[in-house]
């Protein structure tokens, strides 16, 4: 039985290496506290595409909660430590017609992903009502990148593989 992941490398062209990748995991009443102590939060860290989902209520919360570690995986796999200085803003997280979310990246946080050579990236979000998570690979072509070889891409998960149950 082949795993989602096996094909997806399995489909990517052998010039791609993984140049960063990250994952990133939260509960999502710290999204909830910051929402409403904050009154910029919104605002401050997601794009007018990001808040304008129509989820309301905790669904809104859990959303945000994941389109946030989305962000953090993405400025990791960029090696950009988030701080005061880091605009949020410069990273958006699509959905993609089919429901697969998409990084778009702006500004200063784009010139980086150019600068390390970044042509691809693979992102997975997903939560439930305590936590959200996502995880962020960057792909490109940069000789300082880890090569996805053909080993990788033969790789077959069975499902009484440790960690898979």
């Amino acid at each position: 039985m082949a795993f989602p992941c096996t094909q997806i490398l399995a489909s990517l062209p052998s010039s791609l290496n993984i140049i960063g990748q990250d994952i990133y995991i939260m509960a999502t009443d710290e999204i909830k506290t910051l929402v409403e102590q904050e009154l910029e939060f919104e605002i401050k860290y997601f794009t007018p595409t990001e808040r304008s989902a129509t989820e309301s209520g905790i669904r809104r919360i859990q959303y945000l909660a994941g389109r946030f570690c989305a962000k953090k995986a993405v400025l990791k796999s960029l090696k950009i430590e988030p701080d005061s200085h880091t605009s949020w803003l410069e990273i958006e997280v699509q959905r993609l017609p089919t429901g697969e979310p998409s990084v778009v990246l702006y500004g200063s946080c784009q010139k980086i992903a150019a600068e390390l050579g970044i042509a691809k990236w693979l992102l997975s979000i997903s939560h439930v009502s305590a936590y959200a998570t996502a995880s962020a690979i960057a792909l490109g072509s940069s000789a300082d990148a880890i090569a996805l070889g053909s080993s990788a891409k033969a790789i077959a998960l069975s499902p009484n593989s440790p960690g898979l149950s």
